[in-house]
Order: C-alpha cells, then structure tokens, then sequence
C-alpha cells in the first residue's frame, strides 16, 4: 500500500547521490511530500512537488499510479531513477506519456560571476525596472497565464514571503519577466522564469534572473537552475552556470 510518509527522511537512502533540490525540499520536509511503499523501510518512493514527482527505489506499477494522483494539480514529469523505472513508467502509461530529455547544470556557486550578473541586472531596456515580488505583485503574478508558475508553489504570499525569493521586470506598472523560487530547499532554491510572449527576446527574463541569483546569494541560499529544454540551458550558461548532465524524464499529457 502507498502511503505519504510523516518523516520523509525514512526514504533518503534510496535518493543518496540524486543531486535534484526538488527532491531534497521532499526530504527536508519544507516543500512537497514524500511517498513510499512502506512507512518505516521503504523500498520504493517518489519525491512529489508541484508538477515533478522523482522516483527511486525499486520500480513499483502503483506508486506510479499513486505519484500521479497525488497532487493539485497533478505532477506532469515523472523523472525515473534508472532503466528499469523508465520501462514500469511507459509499460503503465504507454501513450498518455512522452519521453524528453531535461539538463542538470552544476551547483557550484564559483561558477556565479557577481560582476557578469550586475552588468546584466542593469542591462534592461529603457521603461523597465526590477523589482522584488511583493504581495501586489504577486497577486499580479498569480492572475496572469504566463506568470501564474513564478509564484505557483506558494499561493499564499506569507509563505512566498517566508520561503521565496523572486524578482519581476515591471512596465509600467505592470510584471512582463521575472525569475522566482519553484522550490526551496534548506541550502537554496530551485529558479523558476517566465517572460509574457510580447516582450520575449529583450533580456529581461536573464535580467530577472541574475538579479534573484544574486539576491540568493546575498542570503547564502544557492540559486540552483535545472533547464526544460535546450533555450533555457543556453540561457543558464549566459548567466554562468554549466552543463552537467543530461537526463530523461517523461511528460504526462495533460488530458489523461
């Protein structure tokens, strides 16, 4: 039987050398939840936050099922710990499910280059201005399509207070970028970006995001980036991150 796990940290063994924050804001306790096959010597288990849910352990057909039902709203990228877990993820789903690759990048804070991240927070165009997300703006934030994931995690803002760190580029009053915290972990926080389609290809989301990077780093959090897709890789290497590894995950489609 699958059940939540009150200590989450009964199941750290089977994440040892996973290097995801999602997963270590599972662990910890601060974000998400874990979910095992058993409460006190779990064998299989799933880290589920927001719309990830990462599974270890030996490969199990109902926590697959359970990892999926889990969540509001459900998670939409399972992330299989090996080969065996990929085939019970597409044996189980079959067509409701896609593979694609995502891309891990360093968390070493030497490869940050405060000086190259303060010449792109102030490399913003003429109108604009950074600023850091307030309970306004994120109000604003969670009533718009294309900026409700920036602050998705936390809907109330004393929590996004409590936990968060995000920035938007704001234009005349209103948010068109910003980079803000999808996770937190005890050590860090895992960047989330957007930018409303009309005003992409202007450098605001990599404004926004150096100037959190920073903000991050001034409070001795790591500001960790996991790229979606090739552009948003290439972005973290303009802002100073680099290329660790390349990892396969499964995207649920969202009709399922």
């Amino acid at each position: 039987m699958i059940a939540r796990l009150t200590d989450p940290a009964a199941a750290s063994s089977l994440f040892d050398g996973w290097n995801e924050t999602v997963i270590w804001s599972c662990l910890q306790g601060i974000m998400g939840c874990v979910l095992a096959d058993n409460t006190t010597r779990p064998q299989s288990a799933a880290a589920v936050l927001g719309d990830f849910a990462f599974l270890a352990g030996t490969a199990n057909r109902a926590l697959v099922h359970s990892a999926l039902a889990h969540g509001e709203p459900r998670p939409l990228i399972l992330v299989p710990r090996d080969a065996i877990w990929s085939a019970c993820i597409e044996s189980e789903l079959k067509e409701s499910v896609s593979r694609i690759t995502r891309f891990a990048t360093r968390k070493d804070p030497a490869d940050l280059d405060r000086t190259r991240l303060l010449d792109l927070v102030r490399d913003v165009p003429h109108g604009i201005e950074l600023s850091p997300i307030d309970a306004h703006l994120h109000r604003a934030c969670a009533g718009a399509d294309w900026s409700c994931d920036l602050v998705s995690q936390f809907p109330k803002y004393e929590d996004f207070q409590h936990l968060a760190l995000g920035i938007v580029a704001v234009e005349s009053g209103v948010p068109v970028a910003g980079a803000s915290t999808y996770a937190r972990y005890r050590d860090g926080i895992e960047i989330e970006v957007d930018t409303r389609p009309d005003r992409r290809r202007r450098g605001l989301a990599r404004a926004c995001a150096a100037a959190l990077i920073l903000a991050a780093l001034d409070q001795g959090l790591y500001p960790s980036w996991d790229a979606h897709t090739r552009a948003s890789l290439a972005l973290a290497e303009q802002l100073g991150y680099r290329f660790d590894y390349a990892y396969d995950a499964y995207l649920v489609s969202s009709s399922r």
